[in-house]
């Protein structure tokens, strides 16, 4: 039976639950180019690569093809449905914080990764006004660019797309549920050795291969049962680059929201089954492997290696709190007081325990060493990193 999951939201321990998805048909040309990958490879293909290529292969991967993807319900089309296009008040409220970091740091810019349809940022520039004098936005999808053009049309005096990094980024930059679909190595412990999964050509499809691996988890993972795990190398290196390209200005300030855990808990002796999870027509499911291009792959952030690793390039933690306390914190409740009860009812997913409140995390990243954020100013869990 298929789980329904209206957000990119998984029950908050059991994560990977073992469900299944009916076979579709598969997009041939992107399942011939990771056939001929493999090959390529030797016969076998770490799972990072096989993900990339499953979300960003240009044109046929899921995140630059012209599937629906972002939507409210499974009838348009749609996979799953994110925080800005569940309540406008989303966008209206993290405006607060995004204001105070702009006037904390000086600048006039927004950099957003990975804008979806455009929603939050449509949002954002509606609450900031004169405050914003210029919205970047960084996406790998042409189909996606030109939807967010379409939503962003009355602002096209203040957006602009690019295609790669520049050499510095001065402003505050956000990501709603990006880091989360950065492909992730697979590590597999069976009978106290640990492997590196892979993919493997299985006729027209294909099959899961474990080699051993020098690779391990950032902790020891206390017990000696199997376990399967993520690590995170290119989400920590994303953030490794965004810190030299904030220091290389003015500054600035960043803050990511997704769904994750500190280090303790994604490595806790009972998540052995990993966090890897799919996301199609409203539905999850934990075998990647199938409909390949044609579903969302994700798998739960780190917080702790992304804190690390911005630590490490230079820039200071501002704070890291789940995203009731962070909505909380700057007014969600006096906005949803102020709102219909529909509204309200929308709004009100944001911060329950049980859907995307305690789940999804808030992380703020600063080049300044005495920065302050008022999303953080309580449930602040930096110290649980």
């Amino acid at each position: 039976m298929l789980e329904f999951i209206q957000p990119k939201t998984l029950n908050a321990f059991g994560d990977n639950p073992r469900v299944s998805t009916p076979k579709p048909t598969p997009s041939c040309e992107l399942t011939q180019r990771i056939h001929q990958a493999i090959a390529l490879a030797g016969g076998w293909l770490g799972f990072d690569r096989f993900m990339a290529m499953a979300l960003y292969e240009p044109g046929l991967g899921y995140y630059t093809n012209a599937l629906q993807k972002f939507g409210a319900m499974p009838s348009s089309g749609s996979d799953f449905v994110t925080a800005p296009g569940m309540s406008p008040l989303f966008g209206q409220t993290l405006a607060v914080q995004v204001r105070q970091a702009l006037q904390a740091t000086g600048t006039d810019e927004i950099w957003e990764f990975g804008a979806g349809t455009g929603a939050l940022a449509l949002q954002l520039l509606d609450s900031l006004g004169d405050d914003l004098a210029r919205y970047t936005i960084i996406d790998l999808s042409g189909t996606l660019r030109a939807r967010q053009a379409d939503t962003l049309l009355k602002y096209a005096d203040k957006v602009r797309w690019l295609d790669n990094w520049p050499k510095a980024i001065e402003g505050v930059v956000v990501g709603n549920e990006v880091l989360d679909a950065m492909p992730v190595h697979l590590l597999q412990r069976t009978d106290g050795v640990w492997h590196e999964r892979g993919v493997v050509s299985a006729g027209q499809g294909f099959a899961w291969q474990d080699r051993p691996t020098d690779l391990r988890p950032p902790i020891d993972i206390e017990g000696e049962h199997d376990y399967l795990t993520e690590i995170h190398p290119q989400a920590e290196a994303f953030i490794t680059s965004l810190a030299e390209r904030l220091l290389a200005g003015k500054g600035g300030a960043a803050f990511f929201l997704d769904y994750g855990f500190p280090e303790a808990e994604y490595f806790h002796p009972q998540r052995h089954m990993g966090t890897v999870m799919c996301h199609q027509l409203h539905q999850a499911d934990d075998n990647p492997l199938l409909a390949v291009g044609q579903k969302d792959i994700t798998a739960h952030v780190n917080f702790t290696g992304v804190a690390l690793a911005a630590q490490n390039a230079g820039l200071a933690v501002l704070g890291y709190a789940s995203q009731a306390w962070f909505l909380l914190n700057l007014g969600l409740a006096e906005r949803m007081a102020q709102a219909s009860l529909a509204e309200r009812s929308q709004a009100q997913r944001l911060v329950n325990e049980h859907e995307m409140g305690e789940l999804f995390k808030v992380i703020g990243l600063t080049t300044s060493a005495d920065g302050v954020a008022q999303g953080f100013a309580r449930g602040d869990r930096s110290h649980r990193l």
